[in-house]
């Protein structure tokens, strides 16, 4: 794709800009919680960990080179695990109670699947060597 890297760029800052958006709002407890708060620090803050990774995943968005491309996958699959694996962990009923799922929750996730995405199809110019 023509434009791999600049949407992979623009959804690893849509992916830090998230972190700072309410996640999922708990009636019992009339808190937002986002990926830097949770009540008692529960989820831990997944925020800080898509910050770093998004400024990894930029950087080899921005490296043309074959080993970059290839890292910049192995970084995004583990971006999009981790976006998944706290998708389950924010939105997760506990003692019968159901948080709302807020606008962030679904930007996270959604960013990261475009990060990965747009890691999978990145736009190399393939050099030939020298024909035998």
């Amino acid at each position: 794709m023509k434009y791999s890297q600049w949407i992979g760029i623009g959804a690893a800052i849509l992916l830090v800009i998230a972190g700072f958006l309410p996640w999922t709002f708990h009636p019992d407890l009339n808190k937002n919680f986002t990926g830097f708060f949770t009540e008692n620090n529960i989820y831990g803050k997944p925020g800080y960990v898509f910050i770093v990774m998004s400024i990894i995943a930029s950087v080899l968005f921005a490296i043309q080179r074959v080993g970059a491309k290839r890292w910049n996958m192995f970084v995004c699959a583990i971006i999009l695990s981790y976006a998944i694996k706290s998708f389950i962990m924010y939105s997760g009923c506990y003692r019968g109670i159901c948080p709302d799922k807020l606008a962030g929750l679904w930007l996270m996730l959604a960013s990261a699947a475009l990060m990965m995405a747009m890691a999978l199809f990145p736009d190399m110019k393939i050099q030939e060597g020298p024909k035998k």
